[in-house]
Parts: structure tokens; sequence; C-alpha cells
């Protein structure tokens, strides 16, 4: 996926809200793609973004969780890490499309179709201006913070 202009997309969250990215403009907005809720690595890195929740806060960034787990799957996800950002739920692969996050893996000898690890920031006019792709959990959402920092 090239740097580009994202189209406008809707979601369902977390605590009741409906995420339209059209809504989003005017503020950077940082999406991670995660492949599934409880468990060990996406618990991790969940985490990790919520402890620089507020620095995201402080930098002017929106930050929000992304995968195809269901509603009610994400509000107890959330609830038990209490996560202070909303997750969205692409059942659909509304976004995982759009992205292009979806990719054959090896899970214990099988082959099959997830979500890649990835994280995409957008600026105030909702383009892409930096991705990341097959993320390792470890240090990553400090790697985003810097960069989300690092724009004027």
């Amino acid at each position: 996926m090239s740097t580009g202009l994202i189209a406008d997309f809707e979601l369902p969250g977390t605590s009741d809200m409906t995420f339209r990215l059209g809504e989003m403009h005017g503020q950077k907005v940082v999406l991670y793609f995660y492949p599934k809720d409880n468990t060990p690595g996406c618990t991790t890195e969940g985490m990790d973004f919520a402890a620089l929740s507020p620095d995201f806060q402080r930098a002017g960034s929106a930050l929000f969780g992304i995968s195809r787990d269901s509603l009610k799957s994400h509000e107890g996800f959330k609830a038990k890490l209490n996560l202070p950002f909303e997750l969205l739920s692409d059942v659909d692969e509304t976004a995982c499309k759009l992205f292009a996050v979806m990719k054959m893996k090896n899970m214990y000898g099988k082959t099959v179709r997830g979500i890649e690890r990835s994280t995409f920031v957008l600026d105030r006019e909702g383009r892409v201006v930096k991705e990341w792709r097959g993320v390792k959990v470890p240090d990553h959402a400090r790697d985003v913070l810097a960069f989300v920092q690092s724009l004027a």
C-alpha cells in the first residue's frame, strides 16, 4: 500500500461509538490492526498502547485498535485490560481490505487467513504517512509514538 488518502469507512466501536474516518479529519489517527482479542501478543500490544495513551493524546493523535472480533468480544477485552481507547470491530473486513492487512499465515502447522499485525498513522487530512507491517510487539507502541511526536 502506498501512502495516500484512505477512502472513508465506518466501523462499530466499543463504548457505543461509531468510528467514521471522515469525521477524524483535523487530527492525527493511529490505527493498529491486531489478530485476536485475548491472545498473548495482542494483550501485550494493547497494554503497551494503553500505557502510552496519554502521550498519544498530548501529541494530538487519536488511537484505535482494530480486529475482526465481535463488539462483544472487544468490550470484554477492553474492560479486562482497562484500555483507555476504543476498539473497532471489523467482522466484514471493511478496513482490513482498505489497508490490505489480510494474509495467509502459518499457525501450529496449518495455513490460516488472518490479520497481519500492522499499524498505520494518518495525518490530519486522512493520508497514510507511515505504516508498519508484520509488526513485532516489543517496543512497537513506543516506535509509533516517537513517529507521531515527530509530526508537525
